[in-house]
């Protein structure tokens, strides 16, 4: 007896948190379980069939960023590629510097994913600086704001690509432009851009990129870190030499395999995917300003500087929690903010960064559209969104 997938009757609306891997990834996965299981770092053939795979793999991914396949370090997801990269560049600075030397400098934002936010907090803890860069109201960061912070110590600047709650599109190049004149790397975490943004490291002008496969209809667990050849970084995790002695551990070959297969799919379909989802999600805007026309926008309207997937709203007189609890009994999946910090009770630090009251923060709700959503699931997701809403104002005596 099989038990029925949650996806046969879910309405899922939460793209940004997870995908589910898609069907030709998976079977592209499946033999290097069962069949090609071998050590890739073994001498022979089963173990070579897996080295040979992750040759491949390292090829695709090198292709969709348009890099060297030697600059392409497999991870087990984005939260190790930015611990990598933000430690690795930092302590990299900290043991080259002089004794009597300032403590080195990193500048980022303070709209990144938790991370981001947490690796820099444990460097601050460590000794070194780190300068936190405000947002507007959008979500936008300023690259003049970035050129401000630097220092003559600073040794790393990291802003996300593309925000993970409210969708707001970086000016990367602006960014990349000013780092680079003062010879400082640059990482972005890319994790929601992958199959919405180009990822063409030299393009953006990224030193270090962080990926996570389970973002893009890949299997989770497995992410990479892109880093440009010549960037100074000391790698943090040994062993026995794998990824050419810059993190060891043995591989996980099918998962790899899955990254590469996902990414692939992810940028052919980018353009098409974009403009379909665009639609749906303005679909889903009207039907709910129908219903509630006091209904606020969190993050930019203008679409060039959005996420096309992405809607995250305000609407008065609720709390985003119970409504996301409600929708889920009425089997619509969606978020109050980033899936890693569900449970916080602590207002959306995004939101509070873009200069939004607590109140508006707890009304906020996310919604993120994906390759499987239907116009129709549209349209019963605006149904069941209203009457959860208005049952939860009857309830706190909201007209």
């Amino acid at each position: 007896m099989t038990t029925p997938s949650a996806r046969d009757d879910t309405i899922y609306l939460d793209h940004a948190a997870t995908t589910p891997v898609d069907p030709e990834v998976l079977s592209v996965m499946l033999p290097y379980f069962s069949e090609r299981y071998g050590n890739p770092s073994s001498v022979y053939r089963l173990g070579q069939e897996g080295r040979a795979a992750l040759d491949r793999a390292r090829g695709s991914v090198a292709t969709a960023l348009g890099c060297r396949p030697d600059e392409i370090i497999f991870t087990s997801g984005a939260t190790e590629s930015n611990n990598l990269a933000l430690k690795g560049v930092a302590w990299q600075r900290r043991f080259g510097r002089d004794a009597d030397a300032p403590p080195p400098h990193v500048v980022t934002s303070t709209i990144e994913h938790h991370a981001v936010l947490h690796a820099a907090r444990s460097l601050e803890q460590q000794g070194f600086a780190v300068t936190y860069v405000g947002c507007d109201e959008d979500g936008l960061i300023p690259a003049a704001a970035i050129a401000a912070a630097i220092r003559p110590e600073t040794c790393l600047i990291s802003v996300i690509y593309a925000n993970n709650e409210v969708g707001t599109i970086q000016p990367l190049t602006e960014i990349a432009a000013i780092a680079n004149a003062h010879g400082i790397p640059f990482h972005t975490d890319a994790v929601q851009a992958a199959g919405a943004l180009s990822l063409r490291a030299n393009e953006l002008g990224v030193d270090l990129l962080s990926l996570s496969a389970h973002k893009f209809y890949g299997p989770k667990g497995v992410g990479l870190l892109y880093v440009r050849k010549g960037t100074p970084i000391r790698f943090q995790q040994d062993g026995g030499g794998q990824e050419a002695g810059r993190r060891g551990g043995t591989e996980n070959v099918p998962l790899v395999v899955g990254l590469a297969a996902a990414l692939e799919k992810a940028e052919w379909l980018r353009e098409a995917s974009n403009a379909r989802s665009a639609s749906l999600r303005d679909q889903l805007l009207v039907g709910i300003r129908e219903a509630f026309p006091e209904v606020q926008v969190n993050g930019p309207l203008d679409p060039e500087r959005r996420l096309a997937n992405n809607l995250n709203l305000a609407i008065a007189g609720i709390e985003g929690e119970t409504v996301l609890l409600g929708l889920d009994m009425q089997g619509v999946a969606a978020s109050a903010g980033s899936a890693c910090t569900t449970g916080n009770s602590e207002p959306s630090h995004v939101l509070r960064a873009m200069g939004y009251s607590d109140e508006r923060c707890r009304a906020s709700l996310r919604f993120t559209v994906g390759r499987d959503n239907t116009i129709a699931e549209i349209d019963e997701a605006v149904d069941v969104i209203v009457e959860t809403v208005n049952r939860a104002r009857g309830l706190a005596g909201v007209a």
